[in-house]
């Protein structure tokens, strides 16, 4: 889950994190790496310190190519549950093709992920892919089809690392503390086989928005797959390594999701994920609705 514009709560009043957590449900390439493995996730790895607490949203998003033109309409619906949040991010495509993902998870203290499930089908995606992380388990699902188009289930028990951040990778970078250069987070994804992986976040710079007549500066961040070692350098060789994520937040005392580009699957073009406003139609019928 990337997108998901800000409920604003008080900040948690904990100790300063320290982050070793992304979408990115960051929207990656869920497949990129099928003939490479990955090493796994650092031991070290610390989970994400809530500052920022997520309540009850929703939010419309747009997915667009490059040049602007729209593929996929999207909504995002947040709820809780006592501690619980669930978000489901829903992005409905021109020609059919849909791909969702509902995540769960806690936030007492750090973000801790319950479950996450992904489904990508479609034409417009080379392979349909169904992936169903338990975190109570550690049980990881995938549901694939070959390249006979006969149905294939993986499925793998691992120990999660406590930053996980499948569906939460937006979270994960509304929650960086200020001046935070870097910080990584590990996820899971299908190869089809599901394989815990790395991301290396940092901070690429800052760049200006308009709302309205005012301007405002976001924080832009990078998002990369680390698969390491003598495999990584062989993933670039054999055109396995995804492409980077950029995500832009709007910082401040409710930080918020306002955009991200990056490939959604395994070779997949680079596509624009960001907010958008209702728009009304300008009608006689809504005029003389002002004049009752």
């Amino acid at each position: 889950m990337l997108p998901l514009t800000g409920s604003c709560r008080p900040r948690h009043t904990g100790p300063k994190p320290r982050l070793r957590s992304p979408g990115v449900a960051l929207v990656l390439a869920w497949a990129a790496l099928s003939q490479v493995a990955c090493h796994a996730a650092s031991p070290m790895a610390r989970p994400v310190a809530v500052r920022q607490l997520e309540g009850e949203v929703r939010g419309f998003l747009a997915l667009s190519t490059l040049e602007g033109a729209i593929i996929a309409d999207g909504d995002s619906v947040q709820v809780t549950h006592g501690s619980e949040v669930t978000n489901r991010l829903t992005l409905r495509f021109k020609d059919g093709s849909l791909q969702e993902e509902t995540v769960t998870f806690t936030q007492n203290g750090h973000f801790h992920l319950l479950t996450d499930h992904m489904v990508q089908k479609g034409p417009v995606f080379k392979q349909p892919v169904d992936l169903a992380i338990d975190g109570s388990t550690g049980v990881a699902t995938v549901v694939y089809q070959d390249g006979h188009g006969n149905s294939k289930t993986e499925t793998s028990r691992m120990e999660l690392p406590p930053d996980l951040a499948n569906g939460m990778v937006s979270i994960v970078l509304k929650n960086l503390a200020p001046g935070t250069q870097s910080a990584t987070a590990s996820m899971i994804v299908a190869s089809p086989k599901p394989l815990l992986i790395k991301l290396d976040i940092t901070a690429a710079g800052d760049d200006w928005f308009s709302a309205g007549a005012t301007r405002h500066k976001a924080e832009r961040y990078r998002v990369r797959v680390d698969i390491g070692g003598v495999r990584g350098v062989m993933a670039h060789l054999l055109g396995k390594q995804p492409l980077d994520t950029l995500v832009w937040v709007l910082g401040g005392d409710c930080p918020t999701y306002l955009k991200s580009e990056g490939q959604n699957f395994a070779g997949g073009p680079v596509w624009r994920m960001e907010l958008v406003s209702p728009s009304w139609p300008k009608t006689a019928a809504n005029t003389a609705h002002r004049e009752k």
